[in-house]
């Protein structure tokens, strides 16, 4: 068997080639953003420095949230914290409920209003700002 990274013969058996270190089974990977080769444990790319780490989560509600999604939930159902709820902020969701709730719907509208400058923020940023204010660092508010 040969190393699939460097080429150079490989023990069947063996965990890793004693030539490169790399696992000899393990195909080359490249970076989704530049296209250099990477390594298949490489957690960054050494030439641009994107993320290489995918999620392999079988939970459909963690991981990438959809911008567009969480700014409609924003300015349409601002008022009960849905967005908030989408984005996995749930005390936020929760207190944005309860006031909404508690008020009879007047405080609703303030809360409504919020949600949809939310929104409005959530639209307005690009994909990479959004995944990295609100999924990646988990701002909660504005």
């Amino acid at each position: 068997m040969f190393c699939r990274n460097c080429g150079q013969e490989v023990h069947p058996q063996a965990v890793a080639c004693p030539n490169c270190g790399v696992q000899p089974n393990a195909e080359k990977k490249f970076c989704p953003n530049c296209g250099v080769a990477t390594e298949p444990n490489q957690a960054a790319c050494t030439q641009c420095g994107v993320s290489l780490v995918t999620s392999t989560s079988s939970n459909p509600f963690q991981g990438s949230k959809n911008k567009l999604v969480a700014g409609l939930l924003g300015i349409l159902l601002g008022g009960l914290g849905i967005h908030k709820f989408y984005l996995g902020y749930n005390k936020e969701g929760i207190i944005m409920l309860v006031i909404t709730l508690i008020t009879c719907g007047f405080g609703g509208s303030i809360i409504a209003i919020i949600g949809l400058i939310e929104g409005i923020i959530y639209l307005t940023k690009t994909d990479e700002d959004f995944e990295q204010t609100y999924v990646k660092n988990q701002k909660p508010w504005f």
